[in-house]
């Protein structure tokens, strides 16, 4: 800045004596444009000093979140009462619209019996568990007495055919005791009956010992069939119980955070949920909002964060506000390329169109943030350094904001 001070002063000393003080040359006209020339070309320092010393924009922005404020509800329903006005503060939690409770009243009451059904059917495959293991303890006692018979009968068995041989050996022996053996082989076809039956008898047994002990594998698997330590038949009914309540809770609409809502079109007899693509209204945040302004991306050679800011709104003719470069946005659509089956095409730019550009997110001092409103536009000036580009700067926004009291010109 100095030397350019310098170069401006010594230029329009020489031009001044060379010309009017000793005369050294006389000026004409083209001497004039000469000499307009080359003090324009000098003057091109404090141009390019004040644009990447001092960056200036006059777009910027106060932007605030703002949140859609869509009704988390599984079906279309009616608004009852609507618990705020439009542009007065509210609290977080604070209730905004109330929705007609009635439907999900009801849908949590037949849950809430179908979840007591299903808890007594859970006591039920448990007192089904005790039938069957005493179904299987009485199939076990038949079949041990079953067992027991055959080997009685096989034993009866055993001792009738031993008569039948020494009958038989005998028959040679005696021809009058023939009638006496062959009533003897008689007899030992009853217990050779009786045991086959009895075998069969304990196959039955046995086979219904098997299906008393499968029934009782399946009640026990019913019942002890859990997810996160409770039964299948209970787990399901509870989450749908869940979601009911859920639902019913979101009857009632309350403020995500500390904000507002302008433009409150919402009334009472309005059905809402009809299309689930947009909410009713738009909540504006109190929290974290911030200025953003737009440079020429070559400005921003030596902005960094923390650099201070000085904001002129055009809502506030006549003031400067302080601030702080928070980060600087170093991303343009216009490296963006959407995936598709075109190989892109590279033109050169149109130089009628405007350059490239990035934004500075930039924090505005004070506890009042209430006073920049969303959308509130102005200019910004980031100081990257001290000393006479600074000051000059300062002149050139403070200009611009005493300005506001007359531009735009309505009238």
């Amino acid at each position: 800045m100095v030397l350019g001070l310098l170069m401006l002063f010594g230029y329009l000393a020489l031009v001044w004596l060379g010309f009017f003080k000793f005369k050294w040359l006389q000026f004409s006209i083209t001497w004039g444009l000469v000499s307009a020339f080359v003090g324009v070309h000098v003057l091109l320092i404090f141009m390019i000093g004040l644009r990447f010393m001092t960056p200036f924009s006059t777009n910027a922005k106060v932007i605030q979140h703002t949140i859609q404020l869509i009704p988390r509800l599984p079906e279309p329903t009616l608004v009852t009462a609507v618990l705020v006005e439009p542009d007065v503060p509210v609290k977080k939690g604070q209730p905004l619209f109330q929705f007609d409770r009635r439907p999900y009243e009801y849908k949590v009451r037949q849950i809430e019996a179908q979840l007591a059904a299903a808890k007594q059917k859970v006591r039920v495959l448990g007192a089904d568990v005790s039938v069957a293991a005493q179904r299987v303890s009485q199939h076990d006692a038949q079949l041990a007495e079953a067992q027991q018979k055959v080997r009685v009968l096989g034993a009866d068995v055993t001792v009738a055919t031993q008569m039948v041989a020494r009958a038989q050996s005998e028959l040679v022996y005696a021809r009058y005791q023939q009638q006496l053996a062959q009533g003897l082989a008689a007899k030992g076809a009853g217990p050779e009956e009786e045991a086959q039956k009895a075998v069969a008898q304990m196959g039955a047994m046995e086979a219904a010992v098997k299906e008393a002990e499968a029934e009782l594998e399946r009640a026990e698997l019913r019942y002890t069939a859990e997810i996160g330590g409770v039964n299948t038949t209970v787990a399901a009914p509870e989450a749908e119980l869940a979601q009911a309540r859920y639902y019913l809770d979101n009857t009632t609409l309350v403020a995500p955070e500390d904000g507002r809502i302008v433009n409150l079109q919402v009334r009472p007899g309005m059905v809402s949920g009809i299309f689930r693509i947009g909410g009713i209204a738009a909540f504006i945040c109190d929290a974290d909002r911030y200025l953003l302004a737009t440079f020429f991306r070559e400005n921003l050679k030596y902005v960094k964060s923390g650099q201070p800011v000085e904001v002129a709104l055009d809502l506030y003719p006549g003031q400067i506000f302080k601030g702080q470069v928070d980060s600087i946005w170093r991303a343009s659509g216009d490296g963006q390329l959407l995936p598709t089956d075109v190989i892109p095409t590279f033109l050169p730019q149109n130089p009628e169109m405007p350059q490239g550009q990035y934004a500075v997110k930039i924090h505005l001092d004070g506890d009042d943030q209430g006073r920049f409103p969303i959308g509130a536009q102005g200019a910004a000036a980031i100081y990257t350094t001290g000393g006479a580009w600074e000051v000059l700067r300062r002149i050139s926004i403070r200009t611009h904001t005493w300005l506001n009291w007359l531009y735009p010109m309505p009238f």
